[in-house]
């Protein structure tokens, strides 16, 4: 390395468990100067023995694409607040992760026990605007936010009832269906009312009520589409029947961090069990 690359202060990046470097910019930057201490970093994780190196942006920082896509890097994914681009320097084949592949939603089965009816809604907006189809409430599950948390926030925001995650029944994977390029992954899920008084959010439903789950099923839409007949089918005999689904059990993962089990609802509270007898035993 030449004294005048010597003289270039190189990026600051954090370095990952598999010889990668992170460089988050923040302060602002002149282009050229980027492009001098981009190159000299470079050559210097060359010598390292670096493989991918990622840049991220904030959306103020906007100058600095066109000149870090000169040098070789590409757009990974982007978020509102900022820009990801990564780079592969070595001679070793590209094992960049792609982007998130998956967008995971969920709808609720809320039972009412004492009368055999379940909470459907009809929507003003979307797919299902003006077809008199009544549905199960349905969402997006947040980034960082859990299947169970999550279908629980989106029945209280869309009917106003409060209820607790039981399990899941089904889920269902539809590839290249959001955008045409990333995969559905939708979670049926079954949850129990504390409340039963219906608020319908304005913004996105039109009506909500409970429905006998016979009437649910015989809908012309279910009878006539497959995938909603299957589905209403395994609704059906939840109601009806002793049908078991994966019930959660809380664990950690081996960094300490708060993580979920779905599994077999008989086995996932003997699971419970045994962990809460070895805690008495304490």
């Amino acid at each position: 390395m030449d004294t005048r690359a010597q003289q270039i202060p190189l990026l600051e990046g954090e370095i990952d468990n598999y010889d990668g470097v992170t460089v988050t910019m923040v302060e602002p930057m002149d282009a050229e100067v980027f492009t001098e201490s981009l190159r000299a970093s470079l050559s210097h994780w060359r010598e390292e023995g670096k493989k991918g190196i990622w840049i991220k942006l904030p959306l103020g920082l906007a100058n600095l694409v066109e000149a870090a896509v000169s040098e070789g890097f590409r757009y990974h994914h982007a978020e509102p607040e900022y820009l990801m681009l990564v780079s592969w320097i070595s001679e070793t084949p590209d094992t960049i992760p792609a982007n998130a592949s998956h967008v995971v939603g969920a709808g609720a089965l809320v039972i009412n026990k004492n009368t055999k009816e379940v909470l459907v809604v009809q929507e003003r907006s979307g797919f299902f605007k003006d077809k008199n189809v009544w549905k199960l409430p349905t969402g997006v599950i947040n980034e960082g936010e859990d299947i169970w948390t999550g279908i629980a926030r989106e029945v209280e925001e869309e009917t106003g009832i409060i209820a607790d995650f039981v399990e899941i029944l089904a889920f269902r994977q539809s590839l290249k269906a959001i955008l045409k390029k990333k995969t559905d992954m939708f979670f049926l899920c079954v949850l129990s009312p504390r409340s039963y008084d219906i608020t319908e959010q304005k913004s996105e439903i039109l009506q909500a009520k409970w429905m006998p789950i016979q009437e649910y099923v015989d809908q012309p839409w279910n009878k006539k589409n497959e995938m909603f007949k299957f589905m209403a089918n395994i609704c059906q005999k939840k109601c009806e029947e002793e049908y078991l689904g994966f019930a959660i059990v809380p664990t950690t993962t081996s960094s300490g961090k708060e993580s979920f089990i779905y599994c077999n609802a008989d086995h996932a509270n003997r699971l419970k069990a045994t962990r809460d007898q070895a805690s008495a035993s304490l």
